[in-house]
């Protein structure tokens, strides 16, 4: 891995943002991959956006960034996907620190924003390398979850696809599941707990095997299919459904003829005991 210091202006940084959702974040004249594939979405909260903008405003030094140098010669973001978006929402008005947008500051205090240089690392050399260097400096700072690393490991057309169903703020698997599963798509709970379910708690292995199919739509079709199944076999809602692994009751009994009526009298009603004891009795009234 060849690493080289780069000095990079808010004002080069942020030519040409745009943010096209699905389609992408680009920065530096659209030359930088602000969110590659495997980078999780944007999580910062306002109070941690601000910080940034704080430091810059104040000429305080910013932690470095990394950017992965592409075979094209054009750039992704390896570390500082967060900082780097705050920066650029900033400055694109989408929102106001301490009462003032961008827009709403005298010229001497744009020029000093837009003049603040970032230390940047320019990282070159094979993806193998670029995603064991990701891993490796994002042990502090916002700790990445499991599965996050995961997408990094195993980034490609696959990875892609399940992030729209799976691991969007408002995604299809969220519409379609919240009632039955905990946890936040952002993080990436959705994706991992559905790979797991799907193929005996393997997620790695799973993963491997589909990393370069151009969808996800086999586990989007599974998913449907599990929620499908306990709608129709527990039709009355339960607030600690949640809780259950649904996935693996599916798996154990999706071909077996159940009565949903009498399933319901097994079920032990709410508030006849704790959480747990509810929860162990989806599987007891099953075996």
């Amino acid at each position: 891995m060849k690493i080289e210091l780069k000095d990079i202006t808010v004002r080069d940084l942020t030519e040409g943002y745009q943010d096209n959702d699905e389609a992408g974040v680009v920065g530096y004249s659209g030359k930088l991959d602000i969110r590659p594939a495997y980078q999780r979405e944007f999580i910062y909260k306002d109070k941690q956006r601000d910080a940034v903008v704080e430091t810059v405003t104040k000429d305080f030094p910013l932690n470095v960034m990394y950017w992965a140098v592409r075979v094209d010669g054009d750039y992704e973001v390896i570390d500082g996907q967060q900082r780097t978006i705050s920066i650029c929402q900033y400055i694109e008005g989408d929102f106001a620190f301490k009462g003032r947008y961008f827009h709403n500051l005298q010229s001497d205090e744009k020029e000093q924003i837009l003049s603040y240089p970032l230390m940047v690392y320019l990282c070159s050399g094979p993806d193998s390398e670029k995603l064991e260097w990701f891993r490796t400096i994002n042990i502090a700072g916002e700790k990445l979850s499991d599965q996050e690393l995961r997408n990094a490991v195993y980034s490609g057309s696959w990875v892609s696809d399940a992030k729209r169903y799976f691991s969007k703020n408002g995604c299809p698997a969220y519409g379609l599941g919240s009632d039955y599963m905990n946890g936040a798509p952002i993080r990436q709970d959705y994706l991992e707990t559905v790979i797991k379910w799907m193929n005996g708690g393997d997620i790695e292995g799973y993963m491997a095997k589909q990393q370069h199919k151009p969808n996800a739509n086999e586990l989007w079709l599974y998913f449907q299919r599990v929620i499908a199944w306990v709608t129709a076999t527990f039709p009355k809602y339960r607030k600690e459904m949640k809780t259950v692994a649904w996935g693996e009751l599916h798996n154990g009994f999706k071909d077996t003829e159940l009565d949903s009526a009498k399933l319901e009298v097994q079920v032990i009603p709410v508030g006849a005991g704790p959480v747990k004891t509810l929860v162990t009795s989806f599987w007891g009234c099953l075996l």
